[in-house]
């Protein structure tokens, strides 16, 4: 009784305004993650990841929502392709996002890397390829951030009870070599 799902497009204002009415805490996991995706429909991508911040930000604001925290990436960190320029854009908007409020909305930021196991992770990419005799590896020395799916729900819970609004939280976590990975899988 205490959790409510509704359908709906974070783009669409109006869905916000709805979904978040008489919400106390958001979990903002949406977005479009992938990287050849975001690149081949930069427009898209752009709409979702950055404009859809803007949506939820003032939604939240206007609802009385006392605290969301955002889901990042560390692609966010230091910008290489569109996806990652969007989500830093993102960041800065949900920082930003504590002056609006003047503290009646707080917004803090974490990021981490790739939640080993979920859609759009390496190592499911990976298992799929398995039979296929190769895998697309373009740098031999490419690395990954490794977490869990338990680390990263600790991780957003710590942050809902440590923020003050504003934070960009980051994890230390492990990386692998992605040839790493790969071995793993199929020698």
């Amino acid at each position: 009784p205490r959790v409510r799902f509704f359908i709906g497009d974070i783009r669409d204002k109006d869905r916000l305004y709805r979904a978040l009415s008489g919400i106390d805490y958001v979990i903002h996991a949406a977005a479009m993650k992938i990287v050849p995706t975001a690149e081949y429909d930069p427009f898209e991508c752009v709409k979702t990841n950055v404009l859809g911040a803007m949506n939820l930000i003032d939604a939240s604001i206007d609802n009385g929502v006392k605290s969301v925290v955002t889901l990042s990436t560390d692609k966010a960190s230091s910008p290489s392709n569109l996806y990652g320029a969007t989500k830093l854009t993102s960041d800065r908007l949900f920082v930003a996002g504590n002056h609006y409020s003047a503290g009646s909305t707080k917004f803090s930021v974490v990021r981490y890397g790739n939640v080993m196991g979920s859609r759009g992770s390496v190592i499911p990419l990976f298992l799929s390829m398995k039979d296929q005799g190769f895998f697309p590896i373009t740098d031999m020395n490419m690395t990954r951030f490794m977490i869990t799916l338990e680390e990263g729900v600790e991780l957003v819970w710590h942050v809902f009870s440590d923020m003050i609004g504003g934070e960009i939280y980051v994890k230390k976590i492990p990386s692998m070599k992605v040839v790493d990975i790969a071995k793993s899988i199929d020698k």
